[in-house]
């Protein structure tokens, strides 16, 4: 059973040094990145113990892009620990009239007990973060999707059993949803196969360095050109828009790109026959995804969308309180 942590209010014993930050899922180690799954999972299973764990706890909210999920998931994870989450656009805040975002994180560390920031430079956020010395997550920017991934991987344990072993394939843009699935599929074990068409493969960095990880923990990360080859004997297929955020200057381009990277019935079949199909949402129906695989019997989308709140509830309680377990 959790204990009742009281909120810091930007209590000044920790330092930037020492501040816990989720930035991108390559921060976490494969034990924290089990730890916080097993929290959420057991957040979701039985929430009445975590009501008020944090009471009196303030969490702002900085998004400078449009969000669905990623707003409310937040918000709704602040309120059922007892936060009061305050939304702050940046039209509204100095930091969007040039002011320093460090000047930003240092104010707002004195004030609120923890930050999740929507942007587009990931350089900028951990600029932000380093003057930080309260919680700052990400929850978005151009180059990585860290709490998507966690609700990703949450979903495909609910669905078919341990991660460790399982074979995901990711169909598309080697974006940042892919980004955060490969870091997080090589902290779990898990053997990835990301089919893209050239030129839109994931970061080189990245991919080298969740290599290397994976070979740490028994996983594997390939990148091929078929979506027959990856999806082949899948326990998971994931895919996600063609067209993102900020590129939509692109669309035509992209269009002519992807053909040929639909997840249909006839790919789905592919896949392992318990195989489950993952779209971190929105989705563009007859583009990246048909209609009958995303409202069919693989889907898990609405699960996958409903495990950002529990995963963004697990991480705020275990980065503000420094118990990972819940078990205080």
């Amino acid at each position: 059973m959790p204990g009742t942590a009281e909120p810091t209010g930007g209590a000044h014993a920790t330092t930037p040094a020492t501040t816990r930050h989720y930035l991108t899922v390559a921060s976490l180690t494969p034990d924290e990145f089990a730890r916080l799954i097993s929290l959420a999972r057991r957040m979701k299973a039985n929430p009445a113990p975590w009501r008020d764990a944090i009471p009196a706890g303030k969490l702002a909210l900085l998004f400078d892009k449009p969000s669905t999920r990623t707003r409310v998931s937040f918000e709704a994870a602040g309120v059922n620990l007892g936060m009061h989450p305050m939304m702050l656009r940046p039209d509204e805040l100095q930091i969007g009239r040039g002011e320093p975002p460090q000047d930003t994180a240092r104010v707002l560390s004195r004030m609120v007990d923890a930050i999740a920031w929507r942007t587009f430079s990931q350089a900028k956020m951990e600029a932000f973060a380093a003057y930080a010395t309260i919680p700052v997550i990400n929850a978005l920017t151009d180059e990585h999707h860290p709490c998507q991934a966690l609700a990703d991987l949450m979903t495909i344990e609910e669905s078919v059993g341990s991660l460790a072993g399982r074979r995901l394939a990711y169909v598309g843009d080697g974006n940042n949803v892919a980004h955060s699935l490969i870091e997080a599929a090589a902290l779990a074990g898990m053997d990835l196969a990301l089919a893209t068409p050239e030129g839109y493969e994931p970061d080189a960095t990245i991919l080298s360095m969740a290599r290397a990880r994976a070979a740490e923990t028994g996983g594997s990360i390939e990148v091929v050109r078929a979506p027959n080859e990856a999806v082949r004997g899948a326990d998971a297929v994931y895919t996600d828009v063609w067209t993102s955020m900020g590129e939509e200057q692109e669309r035509e381009a992209r269009l002519r790109a992807f053909q040929g990277y639909v997840v249909t019935p006839r790919l789905m079949e592919l896949a392992a026959p318990e195989a489950i199909f993952l779209h971190c949402l929105p989705a563009h129906r007859g583009e990246e995804v048909e209609e009958s695989v995303i409202e069919g019997r693989w889907s898990r989308v609405w699960d996958e969308a409903e495990n950002r709140l529990w995963t963004e509830q697990a991480v705020l309680y275990a980065l503000i309180t420094g118990d990972w377990s819940g078990e205080r």
